[in-house]
């Protein structure tokens, strides 16, 4: 089965090995939920690709398009004419880094071919993207990517963004995510046996984003320049712009709560029981699982403490864990999970960063956190038998 982890571990192991680029942490090391079986069926080699312009203030001269990923063991990028080619050390022009930029029509949409690959879209608006091959401890080439929420990163000042999928025999998996940044709302439609879009913003709702978060003091430098990204939570941790012990209290009340009652987390495999004793919260139920109390880092990551393999069966109870704290729904709800957003967000001390993300979207779907499709709250389509697919930029 396809998970949202193994769509992304591939560029994750890269740039780790690279040393540098970013640590795809949200989505590389989270396990999400199983987001399809294998299609009897087999699709199409390629998918047809159009790309929308519809921002209102860039003109497709303006923007680039940068397609990356993996594709049989090895680090790859899509050409203008569509052909799926790997990343060589030989690419880094005379400035060190690699031009992958596919420049849009002169004016419409623009329409290409998409081979089957694992990676992201990137779209970056008013300069190009300065992508780097380097050498990763295999002796393998591999790709930097860009890191918006670090400040040192060449990419820094250019407004960039990008969308994630899996095009394979078993069909397109997709998501628009903002589990390391906003900064370009972007809107994705798979057709094939149903038409499906999601990621579309509200009107206004970009600029209401950057006011919102604004106003939480916590969360204010979180947004950089003006108004030309909002770095994730979990980043801000590591560049001093959040605080480390966020959700402390909010994780000592939770810790307090389940001492004297059960807590019930209900996955696949069945029920689990859990109480906390020994400073740990353990489980019972198809399978015997424990997790150590976690920081606001492991929250913000849903790592560390609140890791999840991909055994079927602590990995979906740390998924569930990890949303009931980010939504900030797990001390008062003893049944897990919880599945009315209405009761999201509702605290204080919450992940105001994930709840403005689901205020702007049409359809209440973002992918704000790593295990944001828990209950199936996330901005990601899925078909089987693809057709079309297209990425819109939508009006800012």
């Amino acid at each position: 089965m396809i998970t949202r982890r193994m769509l992304l571990s591939g560029i994750a192991a890269s740039a780790a090995a690279a040393g540098t680029g970013p640590t795809l942490t949200g989505g590389a090391q989270a396990l999400t939920r199983a987001e399809t079986t294998r299609a009897e069926t087999t699709s199409a080699e390629t998918l047809p690709l159009t790309v929308a312009n519809k921002t209102g203030q860039f003109g497709n001269a303006s923007i680039w398009l940068y397609i990356v990923g993996n594709a049989d063991n090895q680090q790859v990028r899509v050409t203008p004419d569509g052909t799926l080619a790997p990343v060589a050390l030989s690419d880094n022009g005379a400035d060190g880094f690699a031009d992958y930029a596919i420049p849009l029509s002169a004016s419409g949409d623009t329409k290409l071919t998409l081979p089957r690959m694992s990676g992201r879209i990137y779209v970056a608006l008013g300069a190009k993207l300065k992508f780097k091959v380097v050498t990763d401890g295999a002796g393998k080439a591999a790709l930097q990517y860009p890191a918006g929420w670090v400040s040192g990163d060449p990419n820094y000042q250019v407004m960039h963004d990008c969308a994630e999928f899996t095009f394979n025999a078993s069909g397109m998996f997709c998501n628009t995510t903002m589990v390391d940044m906003f900064s370009v709302p972007l809107a994705i439609r798979l057709t094939g046996a149903k038409d499906q879009t999601t990621g579309t913003l509200k009107d206004g709702a970009r600029a209401k984003v950057f006011s919102d978060l604004r106003a939480v003091e916590a969360f204010e430098p979180l947004v950089i320049g003006d108004d030309l990204r909002v770095v994730a939570p979990g980043h801000g941790l590591g560049a001093g712009l959040f605080p480390q012990d966020y959700f402390a209290s909010y994780i000592d009340r939770v810790w307090d709560a389940y001492a004297s009652k059960d807590l019930e987390v209900t996955t696949n495999a069945g029920t689990f029981t859990g109480r906390v004793s020994g400073g740990r919260l353990s489980f019972t139920g198809p399978a015997t699982v424990a997790f150590d109390k976690p920081s606001t880092k492991d929250v913000l990551f849903c790592d560390g403490a609140l890791a999840a393999p991909n055994d079927g069966t602590t990995g979906p109870v740390a998924a569930i864990l990890g949303a009931g704290f980010n939504r900030t729904t797990l001390h008062d709800t003893a049944a897990q999970p919880t599945t009315d957003p209405a009761a999201f967000y509702g605290e204080q001390i919450t992940h105001h960063y994930a709840k403005a993300m689901h205020a702007a979207t049409a359809d209440g779907k973002a992918y704000g956190f790593a295990f944001d499709d828990v209950a199936d709250f996330a901005s990601y389509i899925q078909d089987t038998a693809p057709t079309a697919f297209t990425l819109t930029l939508t009006p800012f």
